[in-house]
């Protein structure tokens, strides 16, 4: 991929201002979490990143075909099997909507999707891609609302994004990424290792830090999360680092615990800046189908969600549950990643998604 074709991608991720912003470095990837080596300074921009349509659009929309196989293969082979009348039935819209609810879409919206194709088909002829289109055409609809880039507010200095979720949902991964992408539009970022019960999750993070030129705020396994929050921020404050991301803990099984971390944490950032955290990002697997509702439900309640970032669209995910969670709660979804490379995680287009659900090959305009 060119110099230019980056440049581009990055742009349709984050929405912000650059000033005086630094690019992010590579650091000597025999040692582990070493402060990252100051940076060159970048040159000022004079207005806001534009969003731009990524150019390897195609590549990424077979990836994320791929990644969403199990839904798609799903749809489109029921729709194939259903739709083999000339005319549209009470007996295929039943079916349909039976389909659509076992691919997790949610029963209020399939209802909403098959009420409308039998309003403006019913008895009439109708093909299995007709029928494809129009779900896709749907869901896309429903999506769109919630199709917003994550902006970056220079006026926050850092700009303090805390990243939540369950337990092996892909936050690290995320975190690395999402670093990545914003040091190379021209941010310098500072991670925080704030999931101190797991040391997998620091020493990953550590990992992520060097591999992306980002200096990795941590303790020791066990130490007290918000202290390290506290710290982190006062370091980037000092250090004048324009985004500070945090890891939390994700321990969704002891929702009491969860919230009186999370509680804590906010508070103690709010000592430093009453206005932190400015996002809080909920990432999700993509696998784990209705379970997803149950973690919105529930992150939303303790931590005042955000906005979304899916991932793991990787072939065995259950991709219909992002529409059920638009249709639901109306979060704004950021993100979506379909696999563990650091190109593999992208903007939310709701009509590339749309498409790759239902199994319609050609690529979105």
């Amino acid at each position: 991929m060119s110099d230019t074709d980056k440049e581009s991608r990055v742009k349709k991720w984050f929405k912000g201002r650059r000033s005086d912003q630094n690019t992010a470095s590579e650091l000597d990837t025999d040692k582990v979490a070493a402060p990252a080596p100051e940076q060159p300074t970048a040159p000022p921009a004079e207005s806001e990143d534009t969003i731009e349509p990524a150019p390897d659009k195609t590549s990424f929309f077979t990836r994320l075909k791929s990644g969403l196989s199990r839904s798609s293969s799903k749809i489109s082979d029921g729709v194939t099997g259903i739709f083999t009348k000339a005319k549209l039935d009470e007996t295929s819209i039943e079916e349909l909507e039976d389909l659509l609810i076992t691919a997790d879409l949610g029963v209020e919206t399939v209802a909403k999707i098959t009420a409308k194709l039998s309003a403006e088909r019913f008895d009439k002829a109708i093909t299995a891609d007709e029928v494809k289109k129009f779900v896709a055409d749907e869901v896309a609809t429903i999506l769109a609302p919630c199709t917003k880039p994550l902006t970056i507010e220079t006026h926050h200095k850092p700009h303090v994004i805390l990243i939540v979720g369950v337990n092996g949902s892909g936050k690290t991964t995320t975190i690395g990424k999402m670093a990545h992408l914003l040091s190379q539009q021209g941010h310098r970022v500072m991670l925080a290792a704030g999931d101190t019960f797991r040391a997998a999750a620091i020493e990953q993070l550590k990992i992520w830090g060097e591999r992306v030129g980002a200096p990795v705020v941590a303790s020791q396994p066990g130490a007290d999360a918000a202290g390290l929050a506290f710290d982190a921020l006062k370091r980037a404050n000092q250090e004048a680092y324009d985004v500070l991301l945090i890891d939390t803990a994700g321990r969704l099984q002891n929702k009491r615990d969860l919230m009186n971390e999370l509680e804590k944490v906010n508070r103690v950032l709010k000592k430093q800046d009453d206005t932190a955290p400015h996002s809080v990002l909920l990432v999700l697997d993509a696998t784990t189908g209705q379970n997803a509702i149950n973690q919105v439900s529930v992150f939303k309640q303790v931590a005042d969600v955000t906005g979304l970032v899916m991932t793991k669209l990787d072939g065995t995910a259950r991709g219909g549950i992002l529409v059920a969670l638009a249709a639901k709660f109306g979060l704004p979804i950021h993100a979506i990643g379909v696999g563990e490379g650091i190109d593999d995680f992208q903007a939310f287009d709701p009509q590339q998604f749309a498409q790759a659900l239902v199994g319609i090959s050609e690529t979105p305009d």
